[in-house]
């Protein structure tokens, strides 16, 4: 028996679990030559999923209705008529929300779990430390003794953010909604400052008290009053990096912010949005850098695991009430 998840309706506003069908399959699937039958052991859930349940022009095509959802994807082959992969690997690419799919392999990359936990490769040894290491050091190009700002700094992108600037020598302050998540971004990540924008009643104070040389590179997670806040404080030729905007994927009115022009000009600063496709060139030296740092222990990683792939598009959804530490993935 195989379990899909499919797109059943565009959210509007917050997503909800009605917005997914499950679909049960009883006929066993069979291979064809050149094929590989898979079991899924892990799914990621991201925040960028969102934008692809609208139907609206962005750097990838909409999810099309009624038909599976898809994201990263740990799995095992269970069965192979390819040369190039035998039964008992492990694999990542892009696959399905089911229980068991079909793969031609394109597109999927062997992975290796006695060298890291097999969840690693969809997080800090996966699209999660390439977004960060490349977005951090292609766009912000930091340079040792200047200090960075990250939003979302506690979630999956933005607390590997956090390392790879101490290990380039970067002072560094995360902005989280909790105290919990705070704390673990000192004593965990060895983040300088933290700051929690849920009980913190002037953003753009806190801001200027923790980075009293100013920001030279903001790593943008959420978008909306934050980032706004963090303009105040940029320096003279800053760097700001837009990798997400998750303060406003659920809006259903334009979201009122304020005209970032005038910082920009007033402090010739960058600002740069960015998909790590861009950069997919460097995914390979990319990947044995943050491997190198984590075997050294100069990088470290938290989950959020959820059990059980029923349970899929709740993790999801949680991510927007910013209920995980870390990357979230679901197990199987």
């Amino acid at each position: 028996m195989t379990k899909t998840i499919l797109l059943k309706n565009r959210p509007e506003g917050k997503p909800s679990v009605s917005n997914f069908e499950f679909v049960t399959n009883d006929a066993p699937l069979t291979i064809s030559e050149g094929e590989i039958l898979l079991e899924t052991v892990y799914v990621s859930v991201d925040p960028y999923l969102r934008g692809r349940m609208s139907d609206a022009k962005s750097y990838v095509p909409p999810f099309k209705l009624d038909e599976p959802v898809h994201s990263g994807v740990v799995a095992k082959v269970l069965e192979s008529k390819n040369e190039n992969f035998k039964v008992g690997d492990h694999v990542s690419g892009m696959l399905n929300w089911s229980t068991q799919q079909v793969s031609d392999g394109e597109g999927l990359n062997k992975v290796d779990q006695e060298k890291a936990p097999l969840s690693t490769y969809l997080g800090v040894l996966g699209m999660t430390g390439l977004t960060a290491y490349l977005g951090l050091t292609e766009i912000g190009k930091p340079k040792d003794g200047e200090t960075i700002v990250i939003s979302g700094a506690a979630g999956a992108v933005g607390s590997v953010v956090g390392q790879i600037a101490k290990n380039l020598g970067l002072r560094v302050i995360g902005i989280a909604g909790t105290d919990a998540k705070i704390d673990m971004l000192k004593s965990k990540f060895d983040f300088d400052e933290g700051i929690n924008y849920n009980t913190t009643k002037d953003m753009k104070a806190a801001i200027a008290e923790a980075a009293p040389n100013g920001v030279d590179v903001y790593f943008d997670n959420v978008g909306g009053p934050i980032s706004d806040a963090v303009l105040f404080s940029i320096n003279k030729f800053a760097r700001i990096i837009i990798c997400g905007a998750i303060s406003v994927y659920n809006k259903t009115e334009l979201p009122k912010s304020l005209s970032v022009q005038p910082f920009l000009v007033k402090n010739s600063a960058l600002m740069q949005g960015f998909i790590v496709s861009n950069y997919a060139e460097k995914f390979p030296e990319t990947i044995q850098k943050l491997a190198g740092w984590l075997a050294e222990d100069k990088l470290t990683y938290t989950e959020t695991i959820v059990d059980g792939f029923d349970n899929i598009p709740q993790a999801f959804i949680d991510l927007f009430d910013g209920k995980n530490k870390g990357k979230m993935v679901v197990k199987i």
